[in-house]
């Protein structure tokens, strides 16, 4: 991504419901993600978050995806939510091991996401944040240390030497400090802006980039996004953009480097009523990006043939 660029995508995508309605009838499954990938610029996975995936699902993945493609990838809740940011070494090299550096150069953000129940604890965050890889290098270096807990052959290689990102969603009052903001600065991590019914929604600048998710403001994971909204969140995506803070925004610490262009990545995951796939197309049209039609010709070529090697810039 060049500074200043924004993608738009979604959280996941199979999805059973949106056959029919986003995903024509009678698409195979197994060509989900790459209709998905030709109409949207990013897609946030999900499946990562659970368990680990092999180096042969990364392969299939970035096999089924455009050349100008970019995944962000959710690390694992064992991380996360079951050992809590502790003793996690062996963990986090089990989740590089696994195959996430087989994306290559569609490998995007790390998504880290902290329970509810997470209470912002200084000391134990900086040695987290510290010990996260910066680039693919370091990432080999870690995932080497991988234990018997990873259940298939590790990937242990990049095709080049490229720089990791990260981001870290929130989801308790108690990281609403200023120290937890100077925090994620000193280690160059983005503070997720959360768009939601019960979490924080702060929008300090922490990295290059700003990462958004938008949960659905009125129903968990499943209101819409009506026009009025649509053009707010385009309104912040171009200020950000162009090194300007949004208007109205809630800021935690000062406001800093506001003259530096950020890429953004936005994501709808608000999924279970079969909104997100269509919110983010109103949100790229929105912004003038072009959007995609899916044609008869592309979903039989699809079919017949994996993804069509379309390029959208």
């Amino acid at each position: 991504m060049h500074r200043g660029d924004v993608r738009i995508g979604i959280s996941g995508w199979n999805y059973p419901p949106w056959r029919g309605d986003f995903y024509p009838q009678g698409l195979r499954h197994t060509d989900e993600l790459a209709y998905a990938s030709g109409l949207l610029e990013t897609i946030e996975v999900n499946s990562t978050f659970y368990r680990l995936q092999t180096p042969t699902t990364f392969a299939r993945w970035f096999d089924q995806t455009p050349d100008d493609f970019v995944f962000a990838v959710k690390a694992p809740r064992f991380i996360t939510h079951v050992k809590r940011l502790r003793q996690f070494s062996a963990p986090l090299a089990n989740f590089l091991a696994s195959g996430v550096l087989r994306l290559g150069h569609k490998l995007g953000p790390i998504l880290w996401q902290l329970p509810p129940s997470f209470r912002f604890d200084e000391g134990l965050l900086a040695d987290f944040l510290k010990q996260l890889p910066r680039d693919t290098a370091a990432a080999v270096h870690a995932a080497r240390k991988h234990d018997d807990r990873l259940r298939t052959e590790p990937w242990l290689k990049t095709p080049s030497e490229r720089p990791m990102r990260h981001a870290l969603e929130i989801r308790h009052e108690s990281f609403l400090v200023s120290d937890f903001i100077t925090l994620l600065r000193k280690n160059d991590v983005a503070l997720v802006c959360a768009d939601s019914v019960d979490w924080p929604l702060v929008m300090d600048a922490t990295s290059d980039f700003i990462y958004c998710r938008l949960h659905g403001s009125r129903e968990l994971y499943r209101s819409a996004y009506n026009a009025k909204a649509i053009d707010l969140w385009a309104r912040r995506a171009k200020a950000w953009t162009q090194g300007r803070t949004p208007a109205e925004s809630r800021l935690v610490g000062a406001a800093k480097d506001v003259s530096r262009r950020r890429d953004v990545f936005v994501f709808f995951d608000n999924t279970d009523k079969l909104q997100a796939p269509h919110d983010a197309r109103a949100l790229m049209e929105r912004l003038g990006q072009p959007v995609r039609q899916p044609t008869s010709a592309t979903i039989r070529g699809i079919q017949e043939h994996g993804t069509p090697r379309t390029t959208r810039r």
